[in-house]
């Protein structure tokens, strides 16, 4: 009588949490939960922000977009804290197709140390595209921003497929109305100034449940902050309010009455 060999699978372990293993339980994301991941991340120098983006700052392996109305100076407010930590690492941050010409003296009180600074000036949306791609390809810096106020979906798509192979941050900087395209990348914020050396930040896209309030972060420019007065640090409470101003009552003074004398 032949014996039958009978094999059976292996038993597998029972992991209490869904039955998922530690690193698939780790890398899982549900769509009511601020994402956390898995590459490095930057602090973005703002606590509120830093609470709101997934993993708790810049995010690298992807593209972050910065909308702002007023392109070229906002950016630069925003990115600025987070631009200075790269440079005292000691890695190159490159800027592509900038509006306007970097202000070195203004870079320079926000720590940004200018001899780690790489401006490409590019004109065109192609140079421009060409130029971010080439150095995402090569990890040639430790953060890079580039303006694309006119670029298409797809050419956004192709940036983000690179990016998620690039480790540093990428910020792609475009105007405000661009909110209304759609875009590959996976982090969108808009960004206006605000009365009181503030910058608005509205979270309009994120790896998460969607934010509605409006982030309200301090940021006075570095070249101020040893002279303004603290009273200027916040002008608002000064300032007459709209409302207050219609209800204001100027009065001239009286004229005194002129008595004319009778005539001779």
């Amino acid at each position: 009588m032949s014996s039958a060999l009978v094999v059976s699978p292996p038993s597998r372990p029972v992991h209490p949490a869904g039955g998922w293993s530690a690193a698939v339980a780790a890398a899982l994301w549900r769509g009511d939960q601020l994402g956390t991941p898995v590459s490095a991340v930057w602090p973005s120098g703002f606590a509120a922000l830093d609470a709101q983006l997934p993993g708790g700052g810049w995010p690298g392996h992807g593209l972050t977009e910065i909308l702002a109305p007023h392109s070229g100076t906002l950016e630069w407010r925003l990115l600025g804290p987070a631009l200075r930590q790269v440079c005292a690492a000691g890695q190159p941050v490159v800027v592509v197709g900038p509006p306007l010409a970097p202000h070195l003296p203004g870079l320079r009180f926000e720590g940004i140390d200018e001899r780690r600074l790489v401006w490409v000036q590019a004109d065109s949306v192609a140079e421009r595209l060409w130029s971010a791609e080439q150095l995402i390809k090569a990890q040639a810096c430790g953060a890079l921003l580039v303006w694309l106020p006119q670029a298409r979906a797809a050419q956004i798509r192709r940036l983000q497929v690179l990016a998620a192979s690039f480790e540093s941050p990428v910020f792609l900087c475009r105007p405000g109305h661009a909110l209304r395209e759609s875009s590959a990348a996976p982090l969108r914020l808009q960004v206006r100034v605000g009365i009181d050396w503030e910058l608005h930040v509205r979270i309009a896209k994120r790896k998460g449940p969607p934010l509605e309030d409006t982030l309200r972060l301090t940021s006075v420019p570095g070249g101020l902050q040893a002279f303004i007065t603290p009273r200027l640090c916040q002008p608002s409470r000064w300032m007459l309010r709209e409302e207050e101003v219609d209800h204001v009552v100027v009065r001239t003074p009286a004229q005194p009455s002129r008595r004319h004398s009778p005539a001779h």
